[in-house]
């Protein structure tokens, strides 16, 4: 009997070393963002291609006042609500005392300069795929520049509102392991830098399959049915279709512009706030949007 307890425990403990192994935060190596130095005008563009205002302005904030990153909007999920923290430059409360460093391990693995795991509600399963691009460390430290420039806010971030078992950070790494993959979802066409751009903007930077893509039931996304639309988080309506849009990349391009369907329709709910973004990016972007997304119609 004895030997038989020393033998379950001794399984435990390898089992949870196992786990602790398995469920370890990633983070980058120093040297891949050493050289780089940001310029915040770029910083800028992928800001708003990024959407940070959207879900990191506090509730209501209009105009200017979406600059002020004091975080606070409640997103529900089945897992919970999740509420966006501060990310301004005060170096108490927001992400401040930040290097590149954090906000690459933040944006490519989910990990917090603490290191811990952020939940997927911070859309890194998409942002991670910046790292698949060239310039995409740079957009990072581009980010963190214009970051810097943002006014300061002191207020705090309030914790998510979870229940056990989802409380349980650790366990995301193994959710990572299952989850977020490093690979573009649309491996061709390659040889169109217009469409190569318009994959990073749909697939990583603008992270539109976190809306238009369903998911698990543990909040995987299914790829098979990549951008073809998916039930509201919050448990009312749905998320549209965007893998088969019967309208042209013209029409694609004037609404992320204007908001206005070919139909006469404008848009509504959260994509006014991607609406109001992408109005900001230059024309081309939009462009390469529109092709990107007319060309996984064609692949149909």
């Amino acid at each position: 009997m004895r030997k038989l307890t020393i033998r379950l425990i001794a399984i435990g403990l390898l089992g949870l070393f196992a786990f602790w192994k398995l469920t370890a935060p990633k983070t980058l190596p120093e040297a891949a963002i050493a050289d780089l130095l940001g310029d915040a005008v770029n910083g800028e563009q992928v800001f708003w291609a990024a959407g940070c205002a959207s879900c990191h302005a506090a509730p209501e904030a209009e105009g200017d006042a979406k600059l002020i990153l004091a975080g606070g909007q409640r997103f529900p999920s089945p897992f919970g609500t999740f509420i966006a923290p501060n990310i301004s430059p005060d170096a108490t409360q927001g992400i401040g005392g930040w290097s590149v460093h954090d906000l690459a391990n933040a944006m490519v693995y989910g990990t917090s300069p603490e290191g811990q795991h952020y939940y997927p509600a911070f859309p890194y399963a998409s942002y991670s795929r910046m790292k698949l691009r060239g310039t995409g460390l740079q957009d990072i430290a581009d980010l963190h520049a214009y970051l810097q420039t943002l006014p300061a806010s002191d207020v705090a971030s309030r914790p998510h509102e979870l229940g056990f078992p989802f409380n349980i950070r650790r366990g995301l790494g193994l959710w990572k392991r299952a989850f977020v993959d490093d690979y573009w979802v649309a491996s061709e066409p390659l040889d169109d830098p217009s469409l190569q751009r318009g994959r990073y903007l749909v697939e990583a930077l603008g992270h539109c399959a976190e809306c238009h893509t369903p998911r698990n039931i543990a909040g995987g996304m299914l790829y098979d049915k990549w951008l073809k639309g998916a039930p509201d988080p919050s448990g009312k309506g749905r998320v549209p279709a965007i893998h088969a849009l019967d309208w042209s990349a013209t029409d694609i391009a004037y609404y992320l512009e204007s908001g206005f369907t070919p139909d006469y329709d404008s848009a509504g709910g959260h994509m006014v706030n991607v609406v109001e973004n992408m109005s900001k990016l230059p024309a081309q972007d939009r462009a390469a949007i529109a092709a990107y997304l007319k060309a996984l119609s064609a692949d149909d």
